[in-house]
């Protein structure tokens, strides 16, 4: 049983890691802007955090064994974030990343792909530039788990794979449901095989 605080608890994949940590019997404090909107689960307690306020998120997070964060990058700044979970105190820090910084083909990122949606492109040069920040983290035992492409509500069926850097694809497609990319992450906070690294999860 372990203490996670979740920052982002209310949102889409969010809201579906909290189910999983609390359905494993986890203790999580559930952070979001608008707590209301956290559901109320088993061992959950919903607590008001702003991601801009690193002093106040610090205070929030000090205390548990394990931080999960779940925030748009674009919106984000990465420093106030990584810079709030060290000074907490808590070593294991987990991100919920993004698909645009994995390879298509050797030395080519799916967000350098000529078809990368546009509409995408901000959030997932954030992501990037998230991941390389935590490259040279020392002092955080960190993990980035990127979805693949698709990263949808769905099924939690259990069934699926686990790369590195490499977008996993499946009869031409790419995708993980919300519900199966939190099993792979709450798994990792269990059971740490990705300490300093990124890896990604797919059909």
């Amino acid at each position: 049983m372990t203490k996670v605080a979740l920052i982002g608890a209310s949102g889409q994949a969010g809201s579906r890691i909290l189910q999983e940590l609390s359905d494993r019997g986890h203790h999580v404090t559930a952070i979001a802007r608008h707590p209301d909107k956290i559901a109320a689960l088993p061992n959950v307690t919903a607590q008001r955090g702003d991601v801009a306020d690193g002093g106040a998120l610090a205070a929030l997070l000090r205390g548990h064994d394990a931080v999960v964060s779940s925030v748009h990058f674009s919106v984000t700044d990465p420093a106030t974030l990584i810079g709030a979970v060290r000074a907490s105190g808590v070593q294991r820090y987990l991100v919920v990343g993004g698909a645009g910084s994995l390879e298509v083909a050797p030395g080519v990122r799916l967000i350098d792909s000529p078809d990368f949606p546009e509409a995408y492109r901000a959030e997932a040069s954030a992501g990037a530039a998230f991941l390389d920040l935590l490259r040279g983290e020392t002092e955080l035992e960190w993990t980035f788990l990127s979805p693949s492409a698709m990263f949808v509500a769905g099924e939690r069926t259990g069934v699926f794979r686990l790369g590195k850097d490499t977008l996993l694809t499946n009869d031409g497609g790419s995708s993980i449901s919300f519900e199966d990319y939190a099993i792979a992450l709450v798994d990792e906070i269990e059971r740490p095989a990705h300490v300093r690294q990124r890896f990604t999860v797919g059909y």
